[in-house]
């Protein structure tokens, strides 16, 4: 049984938050789920709520807590995140002195995620395809410890094709989530190089269109002086960083860890027990924080609803649609531009034993 969408978004007037539904679905004895994100009026991220920040109305009236059993379901119930990082090797990386800033800055951007999501690492120069560092894996802490390899990676055409990379990159990240098994999957791709496209493989109109055309998260990192602003926003479409000062590295990859977490974290799972037991109803979720409010509602059938309901329950969303879930914000043309300094260096994690598990043994 499905929930059929009636109003997508309301806003709680400015400064207030504007919800949007992913997916929803109900089903008896009298389990209904939303699945939605909040964002600010402004799109920043809404992380952290909980269930107690929601309330829920039936045909215009609240429903009662304690009648209802409202709760926030473990979202990993439901959905996953992917995260591919590409990393520009072309020979004006590979054979400056930054390979070792890039790596320490990986490791760390791949530690941060891998508490919430899958992660991938894959690198680029001038050939055609894109080259796997480590692959989506099941494994905690595999891409981690993969991204060691960056340092030996060596180029086989020094050139850059960066437009043809980030192709590339979408390819791979929709063979990922086609073969994940959970209803909803959500993929981003973050891109770092120091160079414009040089290799002409695919031009940045079609690079442009296979952006427009996904469903995932860009960002991209930019470090040096050949690097063309316009390009780099053209790629980075939720934001983007311009590295002048090579020290500033780290903290660029730290930058978009952060920002990437908060955007897993706005996502949330709300489920309650219905009081209704016949009929189609109305149903508004309001989120209500210090920053405002706002709310989304939609429909459902409670035929044949009853009691014994069991809000933690999971959701019967739909398993049987491939590839990633529809976006719930807008793309924008060019990203915004996103200003960091450089950090005190730290110790990188440590790589996890060589004998931890086969990097290849992830996704079946």
């Amino acid at each position: 049984m499905r929930i059929a969408w009636v109003l997508l978004v309301l806003l709680g007037g400015c400064g207030g938050l504007r919800l949007s539904m992913v997916d929803s679905a109900y089903r008896t004895p009298s389990n209904v789920a939303v699945y939605f994100t909040v964002d600010t009026a402004t799109g920043d991220p809404v992380a952290g709520l909980t269930a107690d920040d929601f309330r829920i109305y039936e045909d215009g009236r609240i429903v009662s807590v304690a009648e209802s059993g409202q709760t926030i379901v473990n979202p990993e119930l439901a959905a996953e995140h992917y995260t591919l990082l590409l990393v520009d090797m072309s020979g004006s990386v590979s054979e400056s002195d930054q390979v070792p800033l890039i790596e320490e800055a990986a490791t760390e951007f791949t530690s941060t995620l891998e508490e919430h999501q899958r992660v991938a690492v894959y690198a680029f120069d001038g050939s055609e395809e894109i080259h796997r560092i480590t692959p989506f894996t099941r494994s905690a802490g595999a891409a981690n410890a993969g991204v060691g390899r960056i340092s030996n990676f060596t180029p086989r055409d020094p050139s850059t094709n960066l437009h043809g990379a980030v192709v590339a990159a979408i390819a791979e990240l929709d063979t990922a989530l086609s073969r994940s098994t959970v209803p909803l999957r959500f993929g981003t791709i973050v891109v770092f190089t120091d160079g414009t496209d040089r290799a002409a493989r695919i031009t940045a109109d079609e690079m442009g269109d296979a952006i427009e055309g996904s469903a995932y998260d860009f960002f991209a990192i930019g470090v040096g002086d050949e690097i063309d602003e316009g390009v780099l926003s053209h790629v980075g479409r939720e934001g983007y960083v311009m590295v002048a000062d090579r020290t500033a590295i780290r903290a660029a990859f730290t930058e978009i860890s952060e920002r990437i977490v908060q955007m897993t974290q706005r996502y949330y799972l709300l489920s309650y027990c219905s009081p209704a037991r016949a009929g189609e109803h109305s149903v508004t979720v309001e989120a209500v924080t210090e920053g405002g409010s706002g709310s989304l509602t939609y429909e459902f059938d409670a035929q044949g609803f009853g009691p014994r309901c069991n809000p933690d329950q999971p959701p019967p969303f739909d398993t049987s649609r491939p590839g990633a879930a529809p976006r719930t914000r807008g793309r924008r043309s060019a990203g915004q531009r996103l200003e960091v300094s450089a950090r005190p260096a730290r110790a990188a994690p440590a790589a996890a034993p060589a004998s931890g598990g086969d990097p290849e043994a992830g996704l079946e």
